[in-house]
């Protein structure tokens, strides 16, 4: 057996260290940095100036306000999709293909597009994605896509979901997953996160890394089997206050 000289051994660790870092330059790699990073929600209510709480409208029991166009509230709109989007699935809306740009919001169809109603479980009005059995129909409050398209990239973004009310008799359903997707300005996907739900209110917040404010969208699909509402978004109104 031939024994290895020093400068062969220097040589051979070298090339790998040269592999590895030209690895980690690409692009979905493993030894890519994340580009989202969780943040506790409550940090965030501190952070950031603005807050979409959905209490502008009038309140209303459930089923609520049946919402047939794209929503405006503060420096954001609220719709089913981005335009360029895809809605499919039976129960649960599932969304396919590439946001056409300019980025734009889109709703859904009659009946099967977001819903505004008081929501017990966060003790004020939230926002219903509604599924394809259509309003008002308690089988579709939740189960239906959400898309917020923001008027300035963010670096920060938080919501509060409630996955299912509790069910005190009787065995409890198992709560499911969300999917959130991140776009910028230009339609490129920054990143996406899949969470599974806890019962009741979970607060979820998620950093850019880097700081880089260039979230100018995200959509939310799900899959649980009681749906889910959405409340208190949080974001940044002006890129200056940064």
């Amino acid at each position: 057996m031939t024994e290895m000289r020093p400068f062969q051994i220097r040589r051979i660790f070298a090339c790998c260290l040269a592999f590895l870092a030209a690895l980690a330059s690409l692009p979905g790699t493993a030894l890519a940095e994340p580009v989202l990073l969780p943040a506790p929600y409550a940090q965030l209510e501190q952070e950031l100036d603005a807050r979409i709480d959905f209490e502008t409208l009038p309140r209303r029991a459930e089923p609520g306000i049946n919402l047939v166009a794209p929503i405006r509230d503060g420096g954001a709109w609220l719709g089913e999709r981005l335009a360029g989007q895809r809605v499919s699935g039976r129960v649960h809306d599932g969304l396919h293909g590439t946001p056409a740009l300019p980025l734009s919001v889109r709703a859904g169809a009659p009946g099967a597009s977001l819903s505004l109603a008081y929501h017990r479980g966060f003790g004020s009005t939230a926002l219903f994605p509604l599924g394809p059995v259509g309003f008002p129909a308690l089988k579709a409050r939740g189960e239906g896509a959400v898309a917020v398209l923001f008027d300035h990239g963010q670096r920060a973004m938080g919501l509060r979901i409630h996955s299912d009310y509790p069910t005190p008799l009787g065995q409890a359903r198992p709560q499911g997953t969300i999917t959130l997707t991140f776009y910028r300005a230009d339609g490129h996907v920054i990143g996406q996160i899949r969470r599974r739900l806890s019962g009741g209110v979970n607060e979820l917040g998620f950093r850019r890394a880097g700081d880089i404010a260039d979230i100018a969208a995200f959509t939310l699909t799900n899959d649980d089997p009681g749906g889910i509402a959405l409340d208190d978004i949080l974001y940044q109104t002006a890129p200056m206050a940064f």
